[in-house]
């Protein structure tokens, strides 16, 4: 039922009052048109830590697919961990294995807090989450993302402490890096 006391053109305003969500809908589908049409040069995946606990020998595999062979790629670690995880640091290794079959072992220091700026991650209540460029550990180790195919990571964590609490996910993030003139 339509509002009484309106004194312009009632019947626009009860049409408008009946389908405001056809405009809402319209715009919708246009802002989800213009997004489908850009690539998403990007792969991340994360796999959540049993109980919380990443155990030594829990070593999460991630397996993505270059097909632009002349564009670089810049692999990133994502972590997300609790406020309790009881570093500032963590020592992983990495294990790369390219499409024809060549591995790379490499293992990396990443700060997650200083005593000073407290957790270097974003934060949401008690969860941290942190993207770690691993850009130089890759040049510095000769991994090159150059081949065609199918690339494996696989992550462990060597910290002496084991099982490793209040970790979280762990995870592998990979885009196109833009060029720099």
């Amino acid at each position: 039922m339509c509002f009484k006391e309106v004194p312009w053109n009632s019947s626009y305003f009860c049409l408008m009052q009946r389908h405001w969500r056809l405009p809402l809908l319209g715009f919708t589908l246009f802002m989800l048109g213009l997004t489908a049409c850009n690539k998403l040069n990007l792969f991340e995946r994360s796999v959540a830590i049993p109980k919380h606990e990443w155990k030594s020998n829990f070593e999460p595999s991630f397996t993505c697919s270059i097909k632009d062979t002349t564009s670089l790629y810049d692999i990133a670690l994502v972590l997300r961990h609790r406020d309790r995880y009881h570093y500032n640091n963590i020592w992983l290794q990495f294990t790369i294995i390219d499409p024809s079959g060549q591995q790379f072992r490499f293992n990396t220091e990443k700060i997650l807090g200083t005593n000073e700026k407290g957790w270097l991650g974003v934060g949401m209540d008690d969860i941290y989450e942190h993207r770690l460029s691993l850009q130089s550990d890759i040049v510095k180790n000769g991994v090159s993302l150059r081949k065609k195919g199918s690339y494996q990571i696989r992550v462990k964590q060597i910290m002496r402490e084991d099982p490793l609490q209040e970790v979280m996910n762990v995870g592998v993030r990979i885009e196109k890096m833009t060029q720099r003139n």
